[in-house]
């Protein structure tokens, strides 16, 4: 079952509606998980370098790192923002392949889409249908380029994008955004070294 559901007539730009580009995005992840040549344990690391390469091209890692810093983006150099955004898409992109790789054969709907603010934004909302529960995941784009980039993810009503901003922000306070950066890079080591 698919149901569209937009707020304003689809952003004349755009090369394709949200979902379609998603659902392709993630379709070809499920290849890469089902393949069972790369299951093979000398091939995690070009299934994680296969995996790698479609989030980067469809996770819009500045967008949300701007979003998780939030007020304190503002205050960082050039060169400060260009270190986070590489250490927070680092983290994200290990902490998301990390739980995808898990995946055996779920299903997957797509639910509903919805356009917004004159169809720049959109939200896609999927659910993942396991044995015991459905877990639902929405989606939240937006259009750059003809082409629709995803800059925050929310499961189970959760978004990514404020938990890190509270977390990030809390750091900041409490220590400082030199502090916040060390435990970034000390967090990624450990997600690297399983």
């Amino acid at each position: 079952m698919f149901i569209y559901v937009t707020t304003i007539a689809s952003f004349a730009g755009a090369a394709s509606a949200p979902t379609e580009e998603l659902k392709a995005s993630i379709d070809a992840m499920l290849e890469i998980l089902r393949d069972k040549e790369l299951a093979q344990p000398d091939k995690k690391e070009e299934r994680r370098s296969r995996i790698s390469t479609l989030i980067r091209d469809r996770f819009d890692f500045k967008e949300m790192a701007r979003r998780s810093l939030a007020r304190n983006w503002n205050m960082r150099s050039a060169e400060e923002k260009k270190e986070f955004v590489e250490i927070f898409s680092d983290l994200l992109q290990s902490s998301y392949i990390g739980k995808i790789e898990g995946y055996t054969d779920e299903k997957i709907t797509y639910d509903k889409e919805e356009l917004k603010k004159e169809g720049k934004y959109g939200v896609v909302s999927t659910t993942i249908i396991t044995k015991d529960v459905n877990i639902p995941i929405d989606y939240k784009l937006i259009i750059k380029n003809d082409k629709w980039w995803v800059y925050d993810v929310v499961v189970e009503g959760v978004s990514f994008v404020s938990t890190y901003r509270s977390q990030y922000d809390k750091v900041i306070k409490k220590e400082s955004y030199a502090a916040l950066i060390e435990k970034m890079k000390t967090k990624l080591d450990e997600i690297n070294a399983l």
